[in-house]
């Protein structure tokens, strides 16, 4: 009988909570690019421009939203997955095949999207004040009094489906990687697979994140995803460099957080 440690349902959240704080900086670059309204600067410019104005702790704006959506959406996510999946491959003996690992990420990610999509937009919009005139800045103090305009203002009109696709090619890449029989499961493992799951993610989720991100930002310049869709095209690829490098390091964090979270802490269960 072999001993085995699976995660605790809120460990996803933990774990990218962990990330969130170290690479939120980029995170708010990465915005700041997707809401320009023609292309100005790059990030190395966004980021000095935006140190200049209002110094380095500017960069972490919105760290409190960001952490408010990593409770919700990405918890959310990851309790679904990592429960499901667990129970199915218990009863089945053996790991899902990867089509079933996509449905499942999909369904986690839209669940946890729904959930997440408040906490979101407030993220985004925390972020961006930072690079509006004053008069145009909607303040929030926190992501708490943030959510509570937001409802109260009627504006949870974006029903933003979330993506589950990372967590879905982590698992077939850590899966693939371990039956090579060249690596163990360890760090550098956890490392390899999850920063093939950011790569895909990036090119993946790239043009609906644009999307999400000025509709979320927007102040009713855009009609409906159609228009803003046919008004962001007109810009050319906007932020798929510096996309990757928030999103590649944000899984790589995450995963990395998620499997020492499960190997010391994990439910010890006996198969």
């Amino acid at each position: 009988m072999a001993e085995r440690r699976i995660s605790r349902w809120y460990f996803g959240g933990v774990a990218s909570c962990g990330a969130a704080c170290c690479t939120h900086p980029l995170d708010l670059l990465k915005v700041h690019l997707q809401t320009q309204q023609a292309v100005k600067m790059r990030m190395m410019g966004m980021a000095m421009h935006v140190v200049k104005n209002d110094g380095a702790l500017a960069l972490y704006s919105g760290l409190s939203a960001s952490l408010c959506r990593q409770m919700s959406y990405s918890l959310t996510r990851f309790a679904i997955y990592e429960t499901v999946r667990d129970m199915v491959s218990r009863d089945s003996k053996g790991p899902l095949p990867f089509h079933q690992k996509v449905l499942l990420g999909a369904f986690g990610g839209f669940t946890g999207g729904f959930i997440g999509t408040p906490a979101d937009m407030v993220n985004v919009r925390m972020q961006n004040d930072v690079k509006l005139p004053p008069e145009l800045r909607r303040n929030y103090k926190h992501a708490l009094d943030g959510l509570c305009r937001v409802f109260r203002e009627g504006k949870r009109r974006l029903k933003h489906a979330g993506i589950g696709g990372p967590l879905a090619c982590y698992d077939q890449a850590k899966q693939l990687v371990l039956v090579t029989g060249f690596m163990k499961d360890n760090i550098f493992t956890h490392f390899l697979s999850s920063f093939i799951a950011g790569g895909c993610a990036t090119f993946l989720c790239q043009p609906l994140d644009v999307i999400k991100t000025r509709l979320m930002n927007s102040k009713g310049e855009y009609s409906g995803v159609a228009h803003c869709l046919k008004e962001t095209a007109k810009l050319g690829p906007l932020g798929l460099v510096p996309a990757g490098i928030r999103l590649i390091p944000h899984t790589v964090l995450t995963f990395i957080f998620l499997e020492q979270l499960r190997n010391h802490f994990g439910v010890v269960v006996v198969s």
